[in-house]
C-alpha cells in the first residue's frame, strides 16, 4: 500500500537531478541509466572543447565517443577529490592529445616549450607584465582565435580559460609542470591580444 504524500511536502528528486557524483556512484553501483545522464550533462561542454581542440568534427565526434568509452569502463578509478566534471575534462584531453601527437611527424618540434622550465617562467612572468593592460577577455579571445595557437598553447588555454580547471589540475593532465602550463598561457593569451589587435578588435596596450 502506497500512503499518500502530505500536502505541501517536496516530491522525491528525479533521477536528473542527482549531483554527477551521485550518478557515477549509481553506476558504478548497476544503475544503468546514470551513466546515460552523467554523459548528457556534460557531452555539449565537452564537443566544443574537442572541437576546439582538433579542428575536425569527425576526429572530435571519435574522440568524445572513445573518451566515454573508457569514462565508462574505468569509472571505478574516479578519486573522489576532484570534480567529476574535471575528471571527465582529462580523460577527454588524453584521447585528444593522443590524436594531436598521432598528427605530429615525429620531426617537427613542439615548440618554444623544448627549453628548461626556469627559462619558461621567466619568460612567463615577462610576457604576464608586458601584457597586463592590453590582455582581452579570454573568454572571447579564445572563441574568436583559437586557430592562431600551436597546438601546446591551444590546450593550456582551453583547459584552464575554458574548462576551468586549475593550473594544477592542467599540469596533471597534460604531465607537464605547473610552470609550463602558466608559461604557455601567457605566451598564448599574448599571441591571441596581438591577434586581435593586428584586425583592430582588441585594445592596443597603453
Amino acid at each position: 500500500m502506497t500512503l499518500p504524500r502530505e500536502q505541501g511536502a517536496p516530491a522525491e528528486p528525479s533521477p536528473d537531478q542527482r549531483s554527477d557524483r551521485e550518478l557515477l556512484a549509481a553506476h558504478l553501483a548497476g544503475d544503468r541509466d546514470a551513466f546515460t545522464l552523467l554523459v548528457r550533462r556534460h557531452r555539449a561542454r565537452l564537443w566544443t572543447y574537442a572541437l576546439r581542440s582538433l579542428r575536425d568534427r569527425e576526429e572530435a565526434a571519435e574522440a568524445l565517443q572513445d573518451a566515454f568509452v573508457r569514462a565508462h569502463r574505468y569509472a571505478g578509478s574516479y578519486r573522489a577529490d576532484a570534480e567529476v566534471e574535471n575528471w571527465l575534462t582529462r580523460i577527454v584531453t588524453r584521447v585528444v592529445l593522443d590524436k594531436i601527437k598521432a598528427r605530429r611527424p615525429s620531426t617537427v618540434p613542439l615548440d618554444e616549450d623544448a627549453a628548461g622550465d626556469g627559462a619558461r617562467e621567466g619568460r612567463a612572468d615577462a610576457v604576464e607584465t608586458s601584457d597586463a593592460h592590453g590582455e582581452v577577455d579570454a573568454q572571447l579571445t579564445v572563441k574568436a582565435m583559437l586557430a592562431v595557437l600551436p597546438d601546446e598553447q591551444r590546450q593550456a588555454i582551453l583547459l584552464v580559460d575554458v574548462q576551468g580547471l586549475s593550473v594544477a589540475e592542467t599540469a596533471d593532465t597534460l604531465g607537464i609542470s605547473v610552470g609550463t602550463v602558466k608559461s604557455r598561457c601567457a605566451r598564448g593569451r599574448a599571441r591571441l591580444a596581438a591577434a586581435l589587435t593586428a584586425t583592430g578588435q582588441g585594445r592596443r596596450p597603453r
